[in-house]
């Protein structure tokens, strides 16, 4: 539960739009941050989507790099990935 908590309080304070807190080789925690605009409020609506079970390909791989590294688990940072940066026009 603590965990739960970490990556969500990081999703919001960072403003990111993904937060991944890797618990052991086989399990991840996710919170991920979705938007959607209300034509009739004109107002944004954001939910957060938690996730918690098996990594993903991406996460297997940074897995995979921190046993090679040494790293024991579960790791004390969140994995953070932000919005692409817009072109300017």
């Amino acid at each position: 539960m603590k965990y739960v908590e970490k990556v969500v309080r990081t999703l919001i304070e960072t403003g990111a739009r993904r937060a991944t807190q890797i618990i052991s080789e086989t399990e991840t925690i996710k919170a991920t941050l979705q938007s959607r605009w209300n034509l009739r409020k004109n107002t944004r609506q954001r939910t957060i989507l938690l996730t918690i079970g098996k990594p993903n390909y991406a996460e297997r791989k940074m897995i995979k790099d921190c046993i090679t590294a040494g790293y024991k688990f579960p790791l004390r940072k969140v994995q953070l990935k932000h919005y692409p940066e817009r072109k300017a026009a």
